[in-house]
């Protein structure tokens, strides 16, 4: 399974693992699962550390690649699909782990209700 991580859940698995479920937690751990990290998370988490709005690792590609987590870089399929979703969430980033959980076929894993109401898999259970 595909599993595509929010900013939020991204920045729990790696620092603060006990806010996630235990089912989630081993999700992540199944070797068999790929866990993607969207580049338009780690954009959002430098910008909220560049404002002062966050504390997150400087050296992230490194703690992300010690994770075993898989990079997922932004593509042109993956903007052009942003035209395709409702309007019911305004944050670009979600918009974008939104149409890249669409266009990978990736179940988005997040907590935030806007997100989940747009038409791609979640995961039921954090």
């Amino acid at each position: 399974m595909k599993l595509l991580l929010d900013t939020h859940i991204l920045l729990w698995a790696l620092a603060t693992p006990e806010k996630l479920g235990a089912k989630l937690r081993e999700a992540l751990e199944d070797p068999r699962n790929t866990v993607l990290v969207s580049s338009a998370s780690v954009w959002e988490i430098e910008i909220k550390k560049t404002l002062g709005k966050l504390v997150a690792p400087s050296n992230l590609g490194e703690v992300v690649d010690a994770a075993r987590f898989t990079e997922l870089a932004i593509g042109i399929r993956h903007a052009e699909r942003i035209a395709e979703l409702p309007d019911f969430h305004r944050d670009p980033f979600d918009r974008m782990l939104v149409a890249q959980a669409l266009v990978e076929d990736a179940v988005l894993v997040s907590r935030d209700r806007l997100v989940q109401a747009y038409p791609c898999r979640h995961w039921s259970s954090s």
